[in-house]
């Protein structure tokens, strides 16, 4: 009886404990990216072509783990001539520095959707701790029966920090570009 009693102990912390693998869906999702210009606008833009993966043993994803990579040239502001200079050496130069990654360290849940993601931000040769707010959108069921999630990942990052210094001062005075970076990313993402 003992033995019976430790196995099921055993497979119920193993099935406790199972972690679940979810991938980003890139057709549902967009990472995006505010900044100041001429201190009277913002200027928006997204990376088109990213991938990652997210692991839980919960159902609301609040233990998470994850791992996203961004390619820096997929950059697009919708002006080409502003897109090839930021991806030039007075910006990201993507030639030495093609990619931005993000590996999570920890989260922690403030209520039933809003959580605390902080993690390790690397970007143009700097890798920097980054606190990010999370909001978990829910868990469903899609029409053609896959497992779907959604989190919106938001928060702020200033460009100096990781070597993006380029900047010129205007006539009236203030920087022609801000230094503080808007994150926006919304998530949708597929149980593998």
């Amino acid at each position: 009886m003992k033995k019976i009693s430790l196995i099921i102990a055993i497979f119920s912390t193993v099935l406790t404990n199972a972690q679940d693998t979810w991938a980003f869906d890139a057709s549902h999702s967009t990472v995006g990216f505010s900044i100041s210009h001429m201190v009277i606008s913002e200027i928006d833009g997204n990376f088109n072509k990213f991938e990652g993966s997210l692991s839980s043993s919960k159902d609301d994803l609040s233990d998470a783990s994850i791992n996203f990579t961004i390619d820096v040239a997929s950059i697009d502001t919708a002006d080409k001539k502003r897109d090839a200079h930021l991806l030039a050496a007075d910006f990201f130069d993507v030639v030495n520095h093609p990619e931005i990654s993000f590996k999570s360290t920890s989260i922690s849940k403030k209520n039933d959707a809003d959580y605390t993601l902080i993690g390790q931000l690397t970007m143009h040769g700097f890798t920097k701790e980054i606190k990010l707010s999370m909001q978990y959108g829910g868990t469903i069921k899609d029409p053609w029966g896959n497992i779907k999630a959604g989190i919106k990942i938001t928060g702020k990052l200033n460009r100096t920090a990781y070597g993006l210094t380029y900047n010129s001062v205007m006539e009236a005075g203030g920087l022609m570009i801000g230094e503080d970076i808007e994150i926006l990313c919304k998530m949708e993402l597929i149980k593998k």
